[in-house]
């Protein structure tokens, strides 16, 4: 039984993505990456069936996403935008309880609490369920978001640029969280330093085309790189022994 998740073949929509081709297999991290107006955000809403491709197609699990319906897709694959407009009296605990709506009416109550209790100890939200939306700080709303999309219990988590918008601790805290993870993951990251740490696997696209698909370090070495961002990759070592990356303009 093959375990690709997720396959596009010449995913295009009009001017923004052409011709895309690859595969996503079951329980990797794929960081997206790429210049504003490179398609980043457009590749992600085509994989969660938000966008519908003018050329090729994408298959979750061997079967076309266009024909599946908006439920069956929600209860594979959740997906987290880069803000999500909530009113600021919601409350935590029903915002959480969203991500059983893909389910209703087709499970047991029992089924979906436990799906919601382990969605709130992994994301450590406990002490926030009584607090509104509007109370959050970034980091904790972030958190709450990404409850909602694992009460969903999806196979497959979309985000499009998850860490935007965070202090340092929080967006440290975030992808730490992401990396623990035990389904597939593939975000789009604005922080370049932050993808060798969290992605196995890169995808780099540029003026709508992705051009190059391959394990994290090779791509952010790369001349692709270079020639899409007109930055270079240096590796620092820090006092603590960390390995960091700094990218820095290539001098003409």
């Amino acid at each position: 039984m093959s375990d690709i998740m997720l396959q596009a073949e010449g995913l295009g929509y009009e001017e923004a993505l052409a011709l895309a081709d690859f595969s996503v297999r079951a329980g990797e991290h794929i960081a997206i990456i790429g210049p504003n107006g490179a398609g980043k955000s457009t590749l992600l809403k085509l994989l969660a069936g938000l966008l519908k491709p003018s050329s090729g197609c994408v298959t979750l699990a061997s079967r076309p996403l266009h024909n599946l319906t908006r439920r069956e897709i929600a209860r594979q694959i959740a997906w987290l935008s880069q803000s999500d407009d909530v009113a600021s009296e919601f409350l935590v605990s029903d915002y959480v309880a969203l991500g059983r709506l893909p389910f209703q009416g087709t499970e047991a109550s029992a089924e979906g609490k436990a799906a919601i209790q382990t969605a709130i100890h992994h994301c450590r939200i406990s002490s926030l369920m009584v607090r509104t939306m509007g109370s959050l700080s970034g980091g904790e709303r972030q958190r709450v978001m990404l409850a909602r999309c694992l009460a969903q219990t999806p196979r497959i988590l979309l985000l499009d640029e998850p860490t935007n918008h965070l202090d340092l601790s929080a967006r440290s805290e975030l992808l730490t969280l992401l990396r623990t993870l035990p389904m597939t993951v593939l975000t789009v990251l604005h922080d370049l330093s932050l993808v060798p740490d969290f992605a196995d696997r890169t995808l780099l696209l540029r003026e709508g085309r992705l051009i190059m698909d391959d394990a994290s370090r090779k791509v952010l070495f790369s001349p692709m790189f270079e020639l899409a961002f007109n930055q270079k990759a240096h590796q620092v070592t820090l006092d603590d022994g960390h390995v960091s990356l700094l990218f820095r303009p290539i001098q003409p």
